[in-house]
Order: C-alpha cells, then structure tokens, then sequence
C-alpha cells in the first residue's frame, strides 16, 4: 500500500506523534491489564471480558498502524512561505455565502487536523476542494449535502 502524502503544522504534527507516544504506552499497557485481569477470572472459551479486551487491542493496534502510516508520509509545512494570493493549504479565507449574507472564515487543513469547531476544513472536504486555487473575488458554487452554496473569497490570509 503506498503511503499517501499529508501536510502539517508543527502544531498538527505534535499532536499526532503525542497521540501515537500515548497509543503505544499508555493504550498498551491499559489493554495488557485488562486482558490480565480478564484472564484471571477463568476460563476463556466462555470469557465475554477477554473477548472484549482482545477486540479492544485490535482496534488499538488498527488506530496505531493507521497513524504510523499518516506519520509516514506526514510532511511539514512552513507556514511563513504560504501565498496568499490564492487558496491553498493552511490559508485562513474569509467567505460570504450568497444565500445567507453571512461571512465565515475557514482554516483550510490536512483531513487529521480538521476541525469545524476550530473553523479548520479539510482540503479534501467538498468546500476544501472548491476553494484550492481561488483568489478573492472569486465566486464559486460547491455541492454540499444540504444542496448548492454560492461562496464568495473576501480575503486569504495565513
């Protein structure tokens, strides 16, 4: 399987080796305990804890591998050279949605960084994709689950 590329902060790529660190002691040791412990209470064919503990170690190592793949093809972003004359990863851009005559502004991020209630979009996610490459003033019109958005770049920034 080739390991896709993914853009960090530095901030965004501390986090996840701190998560990943944590995974691999902490997450590791505490499924250990448990599948000890589920152990000691008897026999295993008839073990509804053992199975459930060994599940959960499982999913555990699943998320370890999944983040030691991202970690892999992770790739640091320095923020002092983003452009912004145009969209692109880790612009701050402000919007104005033609239908509401609101304005919001988005981060847009790599998808692990994402976070709506941190105003920070994937660049995979549909608005994501329809802003990359945008300049102010530029109206565009995005598919979105709850039908059509006309959106207008006010302003970039980073």
């Amino acid at each position: 399987m080739a390991t896709e590329v993914s853009y960090f902060t530095k901030e965004g790529l501390d986090k996840l080796n701190e998560d990943l660190k944590n995974l691999k002691t902490k997450g590791r040791a505490d499924i250990a305990h448990a599948i000890q412990e589920a152990r000691d209470k008897g026999d295993l064919s008839e073990n509804a804890e053992y199975d459930a503990a060994k599940d959960a170690q499982g999913h555990l190592e699943a998320r370890i591998a999944s983040l030691e793949n991202v970690l892999a093809g992770a790739r640091l972003i320095d923020e002092s050279n983003v452009d912004t004359s145009k969209v692109m990863i880790l612009s701050k851009v402000v919007l104005m949605n033609h239908l509401s005559k609101k304005e919001v502004t988005y981060t847009l991020v790599s998808e692990t960084e994402a976070s709506m209630k941190e105003g920070k979009i994937s660049i995979k996610s549909p608005i994501g994709q329809g802003l990359l490459g945008k300049k102010i003033g530029d109206i565009i019109e995005i598919s979105v689950p709850a039908g059509k958005m006309k959106l207008e770049v006010k302003k970039i920034s980073r």
